[in-house]
């Protein structure tokens, strides 16, 4: 592999790791962890509440992950968990009032910076963004199941 590939192997993946930094601090700085912000971000737009198998499909997290993460919710009186009449095995997570009060501001902001800046490409350029990132990580996907070989 010639060195221009690894340094732009390099390059996508700081700009990624940045990206993550940069939603780490902002959750940070509002009083919780980015994997809560990914949950409530979640359950703020899903206005009839989503399964908790939605949520781990959603945001990529374990099952574990999310129970965690709804109990923390539930205990601060930000979420209610009802049992589904289908199925009394998965629970539908809502968000509350006060739920929705208190997470609205950091939920509006993350989604209006995300929505502004990827405004500030052309449509075109929105459309290569996302080809080629759907294609990297199919890529990426691809290699990292595949068996290391022996060197």
């Amino acid at each position: 592999m010639d060195s221009e590939v690894k340094k732009n192997a390099y390059l996508y993946c700081k700009f990624r790791d940045e990206q993550f930094a940069l939603y780490d601090d902002f959750a940070k700085r509002h009083g919780m962890m980015m994997k809560t912000l990914l949950v409530v971000n979640a359950l703020y737009y899903a206005e009839d509440g989503m399964t908790q198998r939605d949520i781990c499909r959603r945001t990529l997290e374990s099952k574990q992950t999310v129970n965690l993460i709804i109990k923390n919710l539930l205990k601060d009186r930000y979420v209610t968990v009802t049992e589904m009449k289908e199925n009394k095995r998965m629970k539908r997570v809502r968000m509350t009032k006060e739920g929705r009060s208190s997470c609205e501001k950091v939920v509006r902001h993350i989604t209006w910076a995300e929505d502004t800046a990827m405004s500030m490409f052309s449509p075109e350029e929105q459309k290569t963004l996302i080809d080629l990132s759907r294609i990297f990580t199919k890529n990426l996907t691809m290699l990292i199941h595949e068996e290391m070989e022996e060197t």
